[in-house]
């Protein structure tokens, strides 16, 4: 028979986890953009084919990227959304404001992004770190 290797156990995924971070703020991504059809009907001369098929289609482009966070394109595709729906000014200032609060968010997720990813390439997550020794 074969020897057993000696393996190290393999600590936590953290992309795992950022991955669903990611989706998950996507969706409730999907949920404000929704929030904002009846926002748009009741001002400046109602819901048109233009605005509620800006935000609707907005709203299935979101739900596709939810499904694509493994990518390694999918913080840059998030991000890009939020200049789309900055440019929805042209159809009722909300949706502006909308994309500026996520354009926030998505910001500070790509700063955590990075500073994972520093602390993985310097072995500092606590996944990496050595149980401590039994004394």
């Amino acid at each position: 028979m074969s020897e057993p290797v000696d393996q190290k156990p393999v600590g936590p995924d953290p992309w795992k986890s950022f991955r669903g971070v990611m989706a998950g703020t996507l969706i409730l991504e999907v949920i404000v953009v929704l929030l904002a059809l009846p926002v748009v009907s009741n001002s400046h001369g109602g819901l048109t084919w233009v605005s509620g098929g800006f935000l609707l289609g907005v709203t299935g482009i979101l739900i596709l990227l939810a499904g694509v966070q493994g990518k390694p394109w999918a913080l840059k595709a998030n991000l890009g959304m939020q200049v789309v729906l900055i440019g929805g000014v042209v159809i009722h200032p909300a949706i502006c404001f909308i994309g500026v609060v996520f354009a926030a968010v998505w910001l500070l997720i790509a700063y955590l992004r990075a500073e994972v990813k520093r602390r993985q390439d310097s072995g500092m997550l606590p996944g990496q770190q050595s149980p401590p020794a039994d004394g």
